[in-house]
């Protein structure tokens, strides 16, 4: 049926980066497997329905359902969308999620944008219904962990690595929303990003400072085809991108498409140091300040798709983050929905994922039992309270019900 619902949303989380143990070796981490999402992910659909969530951020594991070129295992996609249909839950698909196939390497490799565009539209052509899609998640953290960070895939440390795995992500994520508008010429791109601040410590660290508020904004100037600032497009060109890689960018987006996703944590505000380091500085902007930057610079309606903290703040945290979504939208911003991430407890999130040491971080709206949290009691209070009256403040985007 359709509607203009304004979308309360959650999300199974389904990261599946490659990290390096100890002893040199690599591993698959899939939060999938450690949630035990394979194992009771009927179980788990019921739960987003028991509290009246109508949107879900899900996808199929990318590293094993593209198998090889022009090959998929559409086994378990098959089976778990099909039950969201029946289910009324409407997906906002997710289909990669900082990993890729072992047979594609790492984001390094030039030949991934081609064939992840390959799989979108071998998705879409199966769910030929869907119109919501998260094609590449969180852009430019799949970058920073994989290529500056050196913690993920291919586990690189230089600028270079980075903007090599930041066009290839971008040019990815364009790629795969025209072969899904091939298909789904109605098809909407709800573009999940982490929203960042750099805050200088003192006055010597403002130049830092004021580089990184411009890099935070790489992989939505790209996707996008926003026009640079010098200093950034230098930065592109002195460390491997081309001016016709650059121009691609810019005759290719499909902006018009697109929802801007705004993820935030307390984690996303940074304090710069003079010597070039950075620490997490907590929360003092805020997400009503920061997605407004967003807003500004790039004019397209807001969703807030992921956030979450760990007990026993998660009440507190939920009340502060809707408040300023809602403050966001009564002032004019167009805000489309709001997300809690994630449906269940994470697993090693505390370490980035680097830790394979199986430590549950309470985050989600149930524990790893599906046992309810009192942030999923306080969602579910919230929803009901709002959906009606949030609904008719709503913005006219027309979303398609299954």
């Amino acid at each position: 049926m359709p509607g203009n619902n304004f979308m309360f949303t959650t999300g199974i989380e389904n990261s599946y980066p490659t990290i390096r143990l100890p002893n040199g070796s690599t591993k698959r981490v899939d939060e999938m497997a450690k949630t035990g999402h394979y194992a009771h992910w009927e179980t788990d659909f019921g739960l987003v329905a028991q509290l009246g969530i109508e949107y879900l951020r899900y996808g199929p594991p990318y590293y094993s359902t593209q198998t090889a070129p022009g090959q998929f295992d559409w086994a378990f996609t098959d089976a778990t969308f099909n039950k969201l249909k029946k289910l009324g839950i409407t997906p906002i698909v997710d289909l990669c999620h900082f990993g890729v196939p072992d047979w594609l390497g790492n984001f390094q490799n030039p030949e991934f944008p081609f064939f992840f565009a390959e799989y979108a539209r071998a998705f879409a052509v199966r769910f030929p219904e869907l119109q919501l899609y998260t094609p590449v998640n969180e852009i430019f953290i799949a970058a920073m962990f994989s290529g500056q960070y050196g913690w993920w895939n291919e586990c690189l440390q230089s600028d270079h690595a980075f903007v090599t795995a930041l066009k290839h992500l971008c040019k990815a994520n364009v790629l795969a929303m025209h072969a899904i508008l091939q298909v789904q010429p109605n098809a909407t791109f709800i573009q999940s990003e982490s929203s960042e601040y750099f805050h200088a410590l003192e006055p010597k660290a403002a130049p830092l400072a004021r580089f990184l508020n411009q890099k935070r904004f790489l992989s939505l100037d790209l996707t996008y085809g926003y026009p640079l600032s010098i200093a950034m497009y230098e930065f592109l060109l002195q460390n491997g991108m081309t001016k016709k890689e650059y121009n691609w960018f810019l005759e290719n987006q499909v902006k018009a498409r697109c929802i801007m996703g705004n993820d935030y944590y307390v984690t996303n505000e940074h304090l710069v140091h003079p010597d070039g380091t950075t620490q997490a500085a907590g929360e003092i902007f805020g997400y009503y300040v920061i997605t407004q930057q967003y807003y500004q610079r790039y004019k397209l309606p807001i969703m807030h798709t992921e956030t979450n903290i760990k007990m026993p703040a998660c009440k507190e945290w939920l009340i502060k983050q809707w408040a300023n979504v809602h403050r966001l939208k009564n002032d004019g911003v167009p805000v489309i929905g709001f997300t809690w991430y994630s449906l269940l407890h994470q697993v090693d999130w505390d370490s980035a994922l680097r830790n394979d040491a199986g430590n549950v971080n309470e985050l989600g709206l149930f524990d790893l039992d599906r046992k309810i949290m009192p942030v999923g009691e306080a969602y579910q209070t919230l929803i009901s309270q709002w959906k009606e009256i949030v609904s008719e403040e709503s913005y006219g985007l027309i979303f398609q019900h299954w």
